[in-house]
């Protein structure tokens, strides 16, 4: 039944934003149980990788692979930004911030895609997104800062805060390399490969930091782990994309809205993190700022800016790797 089927996409892509926000608390365990946290994610994207390629042997009977050297780069550009650099301020962020806080903060990704488009000359800027972009910057710099707003200016912040911030930034490079990739290659073949060449980039890093010491590890390392690579990169990449095969890019995009939301949630339920009203209203702000730079102020757009405002929203969201 068409009803019962766009009910079970809506329930699927729920679920998908719900594991999404459960990546944050997953990396707070392991950012705050162990010293070294780089094994983790190597551990988390090989497993991520090779679930994606059983995923694609079973639904499309062969494991798609970049073929020109072009492909290749761009993949191992989605693996640096996206996976390497993006684990590094991750894991090392989290020891110092908290996962709420940490969500709240990347939560600004979409905006600085909008921004970078902008000032690339991909996307003209109105008034609306304009008033967009301001509203998601005053509300992130709210969460960094604590509830001030004014302390990143002040340099009244920590490391954690920049290597949170640094997460944001990688994540919108990605985005504009995942555009470029995805030209001549899937979601499904980029995301796969760009797992596993990360895999091996986070490694060899583990390896020469020294920190691979797997028997040391809590069960809610373990636990943690699994959950971010097959919970949090796998199954949620399968049902976001099915979500946007459904329904379209810019519809599913706009459940991503809710990871914060959930990330919240579950860090006050699970790690027992209370946030404080001023950075709960800078996420509100953040997550309202979002919303129209990226969905709202699209009603105004020429039917060309359209196009390209669907062009992000698919490349911001096909590949939720985090």
């Amino acid at each position: 039944m068409p009803n019962q089927s766009a009910s079970l996409t809506h329930a699927k892509l729920v679920a998908a934003m719900f594991m999404w926000g459960g990546t944050w608390i997953a990396g707070r365990v392991v950012a705050q149980e162990l010293a070294a946290p780089l094994a983790a994610p190597a551990i988390r994207f090989l497993i991520a990788g090779l679930a994606l390629a059983g995923f694609a042997l079973a639904s499309e009977g062969r494991i798609p692979r970049p073929h020109s050297g072009a492909e290749w780069g761009a993949v191992t550009g989605l693996a640096l930004t996206g996976i390497f650099v993006y684990a590094l301020c991750f894991f090392y962020g989290l020891k110092h911030v908290t996962a709420g806080r940490g969500a709240l903060v990347v939560a600004l990704t979409p905006v600085l895609v909008a921004l970078g488009a902008w000032l690339s000359g991909q996307e003209r800027m109105n008034t609306l997104k304009l008033g967009g972009v301001a509203i998601a910057t005053l509300g992130c710099l709210t969460v960094i800062g604590n509830g001030n707003p004014l302390a990143l200016l002040r340099g009244e912040v920590g490391i954690g805060e920049w290597l949170i911030l640094g997460c944001a930034l990688c994540w919108s490079a990605y985005t504009f390399i995942g555009r470029k990739a995805t030209k001549t290659l899937t979601p499904l073949a980029a995301t796969l490969w760009a797992s596993l060449l990360g895999a091996g980039m986070i490694g060899l890093t583990a390896l020469a930091l020294g920190g691979i010491n797997l028997a040391d590890w809590s069960w809610r390392v373990w636990a943690s782990v699994l959950f971010l690579a097959i919970g949090g990169t796998a199954l949620a990449f399968t049902w976001f994309a099915d979500g946007v095969r459904r329904i379209g890019a810019a519809k599913a995009s706009v459940f991503v809205n809710l990871v914060p939301v959930f990330a919240v949630l579950q860090a006050a339920a699970l790690l027992d993190e209370r946030l404080g009203l001023p950075v709960l209203a800078g996420g509100l702000l953040v997550i309202a700022g979002v919303w129209l730079t990226t969905h709202v102020a699209e009603r105004g757009t020429t039917r060309g800016d359209a196009r390209v405002q669907e062009t992000i929203d698919r490349e911001i969201s096909h590949v939720r790797v985090r």
